[in-house]
Parts: structure tokens; sequence; C-alpha cells
């Protein structure tokens, strides 16, 4: 990028006043910390040197603070306000001014003399350092007489560019904006901010205010708190399934240990792979809560099974891991399986979510690994066979319960497995019901959050004034500010580099904690868009503030739509038809675009020939514009800790209207001044306020927010079909951009990434089996969780976002469990007790009827909290919880029915290709 730059430096112009540069910086991304800094006594040229100097530079060297902007442009200067009639009557233009006040203040280097016995550097007092210095200039000598710099201009102390502002809620403010590095903890960072804050503020005059507006980690911290309290009840609950079914304290004891095991040794593995503790490794541990268990409930529930029928600790110990251990391994592998895909994700979102991976990954082999030796070994000192005669009424009646479950699930099992086909119907209907749900789902991206703030993009008339446009943007703020669940807001007008246009501006609105107001995030900004409806000759567009970007721009709404073409004129044509097209459709809302081709140009009309006679060159003219209009730098002064420029402008009295521009007068050859009327003419003309570029093209950008009750999938194909309907031409290229052109990539990349787990799952399974019928059967399970888990994000009027789709890759290794330990029993009961399938299937059925309830019903308790969470930046976990939760309740309901029958439908399969079909498949259980 540096030698890009260094390669287009002879194309900019002479006289920058500084080379550009460029920074690893997303504007789009919302400040960690904002600060205002105000002064009762002191004016805003001052607090924003005292800011810059003493704050921002400070805060700078920080670790992982990535910029430290300041807002407001009241950077102080010493600005020189030509009068040209004065500079006229004494001979003078204003090209005259630049260069004497150029000349009277330099800083360059003047040698040493170095004597005989001593040496000196040599110094003079060629710098200019203040407004009452730059007074004294002689401009030039009329009849013996000096002309001072007094006499043809005022010279007053002010700001380098009047045409920046920031108001912190009303009142005028110097607003210190910190963003933090890519990949720097955000709350490390601001915790460092605010214990560095206390000396910045001792080393600032007492009349000088800092506050704290905006702290992202407010929100941050809530949402982390949240996740944890979700994650200590997924513990509680998980830990009450196991004593429902085990009824033992012990035996609860021991599978609860390999919570915390696993989640101690997690953290350990995510400290050395620099893993933060935050919302999505916090969710990958709470959803983890449900998986790590399941090891240890088979595990125990094995041994706590030969307990019962008379065995000793140890040798139920022993025979119930070996008969298990192969089992927890291809659990555990299988379930690893499903989120390989995960992390060889593409693009922005597979970066997000490779951490959340690794983390579930981690856990799980924790856990596998607690299961196949802790527990074992617990169970040989700890548990204890315990006649009937000992439990208590409450275990006689749970007891019993259970057994009438497990009877009752018998007879209905043996109904299913005598009406086969009927079954397999029902499998075949749920496979193709998951294509219909899947085809039907609205489809989403992210779930909007509600991290109480509000980031706003305001916009005026193009041809609106600097006055007009403060003005406007105050009474913005003065109706947000009436609304009750605002708490405060920043608010800046002007061009910088995130401000393109004199006419937009931005905000950065503050609401109350979520405790303390009524409405939500999008809420509010419902309630406020009423309200700023009434400020004329403005808009404004707010969206609430994401923990999770994707955009790498500032853009007005949401979601964004590119048009490009090498010829802007297309542009100018087919835009404004697309988007009169757009707005009428009822899955957008806010549409508009950054084409900004209505501004107001005073064009200077040259008169070529008469200024040719004068000797007036078209440099020339342009010099003079520039040096009367353009707030020009002429000089700098440079001070031990700073520099501040010196502005050469013509007096703001004289610029009312464009009259003005005829009173400016150039130099001719002859020595005399001409006045501009006298070689131009000054017309008025509209001309693009900007012309945007992506690559090396021009193009225009669409943005738009969806309507209430919209998907951004249904967005997507509205756009699409709109644009195919009025048949743009095929020099013109559309694509999405930021959020929307990263749907679209996820969307592309779902199917494939569940086909990609399904093979995975299936080449593991096959591998572990040795066998390629017994991975189908397993696999049979998944159409089930996925009806599900569609289902329900379909009741609780969800969109199928990121989060579904890892939702339901997750079910996938969850539910597959349930055929894994029936299908791996009833091998070994065909293998080594001689049973017909349908024997060894039932028997298999039966005896893990218990195990399957329990890890079921783990994983759903897990994910519980996440669905049912109302706490801060929640709703980005709730997709995650609603599909686990549909898709584990009806795979449970399902899969102890389909799976059995599938498994015998195979086998009858492979014997026939075999050649060796059994008469063993008639005898019934």
């Amino acid at each position: 990028v540096q030698a890009a730059i260094n390669a287009a430096g002879n194309l900019l112009p002479t006289d920058l006043p500084a080379p550009p540069i460029y920074a690893k910086v997303n504007p789009a991304d919302a400040p960690i910390l904002t600060l205002a800094i105000t002064s009762d006594i002191l004016p805003l040229t001052e607090v924003e040197d005292l800011a810059d100097g003493r704050i921002a530079q400070k805060i700078s060297q920080l670790a992982g603070v990535g910029l430290v902007s300041i807002a407001g442009g009241q950077r102080p200067a010493v600005r020189i306000q030509a009068n040209p009639a004065a500079l006229a009557a004494y001979g003078l233009n204003i090209d005259d001014l630049r260069t004497s006040i150029a000349s009277a203040n330099v800083n360059i280097a003047k040698g040493s003399f170095d004597g005989p016995m001593r040496a000196y550097t040599i110094n003079a007092n060629d710098q200019l350092k203040s407004a009452a210095e730059y007074r004294a200039i002689v401009v030039a000598f009329r009849n013996g007489a000096p002309v001072k710099l007094t006499d043809v201009a005022k010279v007053i102390d002010g700001a380098e560019n009047t045409k920046l502002a920031a108001w912190m809620n009303g009142t005028p403010a110097v607003i210190v904006n910190i963003q933090r590095q890519p990949g720097a903890n955000v709350i490390q960072v601001v915790d460092s901010i605010k214990t560095l804050l206390p000396d910045l503020r001792h080393a600032l005059p007492a009349s000088v205010d800092v506050k704290v507006l905006t702290d992202r980690t407010g929100t941050i911290r809530a949402s982390v708190a949240d996740v944890e309290f979700e994650l200590g009840l997924a513990v509680i609950l998980v830990v009450l399934v196991i004593f429902l079914f085990l009824r033992n304290i012990p035996a609860t004891i021991i599978p609860s240990l390999s919570v915390p095991l696993s989640l101690v040794g997690t953290f350990g593995v995510m400290y050395l792979a620099g893993f933060s503790v935050n919302n999505l490794s916090l969710m990958a541990l709470t959803i983890a809560t449900g998986f790590v268990v399941d090891d240890a409930i088979v595990m125990i529930e094995n041994i706590a099974r030969y307990i019962e029928e008379g065995e000793s600790p140890f040798e139920a110990s022993m025979k119930g891991s070996e008969q298990i251990g192969f089992t927890i391994v291809s659990l555990t592998i299988s379930l690893i399986a499903v989120l390989i895909p995960l992390l060889f994700m593409g693009d922005v979102v597979g970066r997000l979510f490779r951490e959340f991976a690794i983390t579930l990954a981690v856990t799980i082999l924790i856990s596998a690994a607690v299961s196949l030796t802790l527990v074992p070994m617990l169970c040989a000192k700890l548990l204890r066979y315990r006649p009937p005669t000992e439990n208590s009424a409450v275990n006689h009646w749970a007891t019993n319960q259970f057994e009438s479950l497990l009877k009752a699930y018998g007879t209905a099992l043996r109904w299913v497995l005598n009406h086969a086909r009927i079954t397999l119907a029902v499998a075949l209907a749920t496979l193709v019901l998951t294509v219909v749900f899947y085809m039907a789902i609205p489809k989403g991206f992210f779930p909007v959050q509600d991290t109480g703030l509000i980031q706003a993009i305001s916009q005026a008339p193009q041809s609106v004034s600097f006055a007009a446009m403060a003005d406007r943007q105050q009474a913005l703020a003065a109706a947000i500010l009436k609304d009750p669940d605002v708490e405060s807001l920043t608010s800046f007008i002007g061009v910088d580099g995130i401000n393109n246009t004199l006419n937009s501006g931005r905000m950065l609105i503050n609401l109350k904690p979520k405790d303390l107001r009524r409405a939500t995030a999008s809420e509010v900004i419902s309630h406020l868009q009423t309200a700023v409806a009434g400020v004329a000759g403005i808009e404004l567009y707010m969206q609430p503030v994401q923990d999770l970007t994707i955009d790498a721009t500032v853009s007005r709404t949401q979601y964004q739509f590119a048009l490009q073409d090498a010829n802007p004129d297309e542009l100018s044509v087919w835009v404004p038809r697309l988007l009169a097209k757009l707005a009428l459709r009822p899955e957008l809302a806010d549409v508009t675009s950054n084409a900004q081709e209505r501004g107001l140009a005073a064009f200077v009309k040259i008169d070529r020939d008469t200024a040719g006679r004068f000797g007036i060159t078209p440099a020339t003219v342009d010099n003079a514009l520039y040096d009367a209009f353009g707030q020009r730098i002429v000089s700098t002064i440079f001070t031990q800790s700073n520099q501040y420029r010196v502005i050469l402008e013509s007096d703001p009295a004289t610029q009312a209207n464009l009259k003005s521009l005829a009173g400016l007068y150039l130099p001719s050859s002859a020595g005399g001044q001409v006045p501009l009327s006298a070689i131009s003419q000054v017309e008025e003309r509209t001309v693009p306020l900007q012309i945007n570029h992506l690559g090396q093209f021009p193009a225009t950008t669409i943005s738009f927010n969806l309507a209430p009750g919209a998907s951004l999938g249904e967005a997507v194909t509205a756009i699409r079909a709109v644009s195919a309907e009025i048949q743009l031409p095929a020099s013109v290229l559309t694509r999405f951009q930021g959020a929307a052109l990263a749907f679209q990539g996820s969307l592309t990349n779902e199917i494939y990434l569940i086909l990609a787990a399904l093979v995975t799952m299936y080449i593991v399974l096959g591998v572990l089996y040795e066998s390629y019928i017994h991975p189908i059967t397993i696999l049979s399970t998944l159409p089930s969780a996925g009806i599900g888990a569609l289902l329900a994000l379909i009741v609780a009027r969800t969109d199928l976002g990121v989060l579904g789709i890892i939702g339901i890759i997750l079910l996938m290794g969850i539910v597959k469990k349930n055929g894994i330990m029936m299908v791996d029993f009833a091998i070994d009961a065909e293998r080594n007790q001689g049973k017909t399938p349908r024997e060894a299937i039932y028997q298999a059925c039966m005896l893990r009827f218990r195990p399957i309830l329990m890890t079921t019903l783990s994983a759903l308790f897990g994910a519980l909290p996440l669905m049912l969470g109302t706490g801060t930046g929640s709703e980005l976990r709730h997709p995650l919880g609603i599909s686990i939760v549909g898709g584990l309740i009806l795979s449970q309901l399902l899969t102890l029915f389909t799976t059995p029958v599938i498994y015998l439908a195979f086998e009858k399969l492979s014997r026939t290709v075999r050649g060796d079909a059994g008469s063993g498949q008639s005898r019934s259980p």
C-alpha cells in the first residue's frame, strides 16, 4: 500500500500540508470509548489543544489502542482574513499577501559557528508564534510608509477548520473517539484507558471537564456476565437431570465432575491459543455443558447397570468401561468430525467461528478423556450396590415410573418393528419435510442485537450551508434527547475522514441501561424516526450498533447494494430508476443511495482572450480563489510539543453571496490590479458533490434496511428481481456489499457446510465400524433433528442465519449419539451373543433407553438458557438455543423408533447382497 502511495505522489498537489499515510482501521467499527471534553471558561481551540497534546497522545501509546481521533475540528490556528477592497486600494492582491506571510515566518537550518575556543549553533527570531506577532508583518511600502498586515486584513486566533463542529448532547465539545486495534481485547484496552484517565485529568486545568460518554464494554461486560450466568444455570440443570435418573448422590457427583474438569482444561488450551473469554467462546462452553456429561453419563449408567445386577463396584467398572469404551470413542470422534467443516469455513464468518469450533472440540476431547479414565476409577471407589429395601419411598416411586415408561416404550417399539413400512414412510417424510422447511424458512445473517448504542447518519439537501447544517443537526439532537430511553449522544458535522460531504453528519446515541428503559434499541429507533420527522430539511438514518460487524465502510443503513460502470453517466440514468422501484418493495425500508449529483457550484467562466490581454492565466485565477475561499494553509508555527497552521482566507463578512467573487482582484502583467469580474462571469451550476469508486471504476451504493417482519434473504431476492425487471445494461455490474455480501456467501456455503459435515461423519463412522451400511443407519437420525430445528425457528419467527445453521450442525453431532449407542450394542449382541438383528436392536434400544434420555435431556437443558435468555446481547444466542432445543425434542421422539427399523432394513439389504438371508429375522423379541 505504501509503495502505491509513493508511486502516486507525483500526481498529488505539491502544497499538501502532509504526505498521505495509511492505517489499518475499520471506520464502520464503533468507538470502544468516547470522551467528551468541555470547558465553561476556555475556548474550544484551547480545549482541543489540551485534548490532542495531553489526552490523545497518551492514550494512543497504550497497548491495543488502534486509532484516537478528535472530532470537532477546533484545532488552534492563526486566521488571516483579507479585505479584498483594502488590498486593491494599496495596489495589492491576495497572492501578494500569501507570499509576504510565508516569507515572514520560516523555520529552517541556519548552520553553526565554530570559533577557535567555542562552538555556536545559529538561531534567529525568524518564527512568529501568535496572532499578535503576525499583525506587525509589513506587507509592502507605499509612498515610503509601511503597509502592515492589519491594514489589509484581520488577524485572529481561531480554529484551523471552521467547517467542523461537534456537540455533547447540545453543548459544543471536543469529542475523542478511541478505536481498538484488530484482535485487541476490548475490555483490557478500555480498562487500561480508564486507569490512565485520573492522571490525565490531573494534568488538565480545573476548568476542563472530561466525561466518558460512551463505553462499549458496559454492554459487552453485561453480555459476558449473562452468558456466564447461563453457563452456570446449564451446569445446574444438567446435574439435576443426572440426579433425576440415577437418584444417587455419588453417581450424580461423578459425571458432574466432568463439567468443571473439562471447562478448566479448555480454559488452559484457550490461554495457550491466545483466545479470550468472549460471547462466542462462552456460547461454545454453554453448549458444551450438555455435551461434556454425555460421555460420563454413558459410562456411569453402564457401570451402574452392572452394579444393580449384583456385580462388585470394581468388576462393574471394569466390565462397563470395557463394553462402553469404543462407544465413547465413536461418540467423541464423530462429534468432533461435525466441527471440522466449521474450522475450514472461509471469509469473515469462518474467522469469527473458528474460535467457537476449536473451543467446543477441545472441551469434547477433554470430557472423553475424563470419562474413559477418571469416571471408571471413581465408580470403583465410590459406588456400591444398594438393595431395593434400602431405597426410599420416593426412590421406589421414581423407579416404578421409569419402569412403566420403559415398558410403554418396549410395547410401542414392538408395534413399530411389526409395522416397519409405516415407520420407513415416516422417516422418508421427515427427510422430505426437512428439505421443504429449509426452502420455506426465511433466511437471515446475524440477529440484530440490542447493545444500547445507536449509530445515526444525517443527510441534508446537497446545497445546504455549514451554518444551516449545524442548526438542523442540533434540532435533531434536541428531538432525540427528549426520548425517555435516551441517555446522551455525541453529534458531528463537517468533512473529515468519515464524512465525505458538508451535508452529512453523524451521531452516536447512548441508550439507558436495558433494565432502566422500556423499549429495545429497534423500538427506540422506531420512536425516534417519528420524533425527528418533524425536523425540516434533514433526514436521519439510524441502526443499532452490533458486537459482530462485517462492514468496512460507514453507511446510513445496515445493508448495501453497489452498481458499477466505467461510464458514470450510465449510473446517473439507472440508479434513480432502480431506487424508485426498490422504494416500492414491501421487504425494504430506508432505501437511499450515496449518489450526490445535485450540489451547487459557483462556476467561474474565464474569458481567456480578455485574461490574456491582461497577462492573467487560469493558474493565477485558481490561486487567488483558493487563497480567498479555500482556508489555505500559508505557513506553520512550530512549538516544542505541536505545530499549528496559519490560515489565509477572505474576510467572512465579504462572503455573503456570489457577488463577493467579483470583488476579488488579480495581478496583471502591467503591475496593476484587475477585478475578477473584468475577465470572467460567475454562473450557478449543478455538479456532483462526490464521485464514488469501487475498485477503479465509478460506482453508486444503494443502502437499505429490512422492513419489519422481512428477512435478509427476502430483501436480497427482491433486489435481484427488481434489477432483472428494469433490465439493467450489461455494462452495469452489481454486487452486494458488507453484511449483505457476507450473507450471500454464507447462504451459498450453508448446503456445502452441511454436506461436508455429513460426508466427514460418514467417513469417520465407516472407519470406526468397518462398514458401509451402519454409518447410514446412524446418519438416518439427522433429518428428524433438521426438521425439529427448522420447525422451532419458524414457530419462534426467527430467521435461519449463521447461528441457526451452526445449531443444526451441532445437532447432527448430538442426535447421532442416539444412533451410535443403539447400533453399537446391537452389533455387539449379534456378534458376541448370537442374537438375530431384530433381537439385538430391540435389546439395544431397551438397554440404551435410559442413557439416551439422559444425554438428550442434558444437551437440551444445556441449550435451554441460550434459548430463554433475556440479558444483554441474548438476541445473538437465541437462534442457536432455539435450533438445538427444537431439534432435540423432535429427534428424541422419532429416532427411538425410526433408527431400529432402519437398522433392520439395512441389515436385510446387507444379507440380501451377501446372499445369506437368515431365518432368524422372524423371531420377535
